[in-house]
């Protein structure tokens, strides 16, 4: 990696690393749609896709605005959080824990871009880049949009779905214990009585 001795240095490197991650979610956007249980959640996912092709467009035009060939690098952040997620979904059953899990991994991605987007907006004003700061400025309030909608869809439906499924395969749990254990009671009497009789033999 290049040495970054100045703040329009710094501002270069992480608008290529951003491109990167926003691209990176340009395919990971349309599996996560596919995999949504709930309609709700799957629209977002849609919505936010298109989304992210705009934040692509406006990196692009940031880029231009700057003078800067457009290039990303590989953003390494962006690709753990999605392979975490990835992780993550594969291990959920069913389709309501699903939901929650997709919405806890795409929030944060939500938070990774809103900081990113921030401190680009932020650099780009004390860089006197005003036009190029209102780009992030725009990409940043989506983002916040998009984080602020998967947690109305948590929190008016998916959360409380998933929490039900979790106690009812509880109780289906506790239910096959009770009858493995009144499979278990009557041989149980059956030797006790049996017992009893041969002590009463005795006496």
């Amino acid at each position: 990696m290049p040495t970054l001795d100045s703040l329009e240095e710094l501002l270069h490197d992480e608008m290529r690393d951003i491109y990167d991650a926003e691209k990176q979610l340009t395919k990971a956007l349309p599996k996560l749609a596919k995999k949504a249980g709930a309609s709700e959640l799957k629209s977002a996912f849609e919505d936010h896709l298109r989304q992210t092709e705009r934040h692509v467009e406006r990196l692009e035009e940031a880029f231009e605005q700057l003078g800067l060939p457009v290039r990303g690098k590989k953003c390494e952040g962006m690709q753990h959080l999605i392979a975490e997620g990835d992780d993550m979904i594969g291990e959920a059953e069913d389709n309501a824990t699903r939901d929650a899990v997709m919405i806890a991994a795409a929030q944060k991605v939500e938070h990774y871009e809103i900081a990113t987007y921030g401190t680009l907006r932020t650099w780009a004003n004390l860089l006197g880049k005003t036009d190029v700061a209102a780009l992030f400025e725009e990409t940043l309030e989506e983002e916040k949009e998009t984080d602020q909608n998967l947690t109305s869809i948590a929190e008016s439906f998916v959360n409380e779905a998933a929490a039900e499924e979790g106690a009812g395969e509880t109780e289906e749990g506790a239910r096959k214990r009770g009858r493995a254990v009144s499979v278990r009671h009557p041989r149980a009497t059956a030797a006790e009585k049996r017992n009893n009789g041969r002590s009463r033999a005795r006496r």
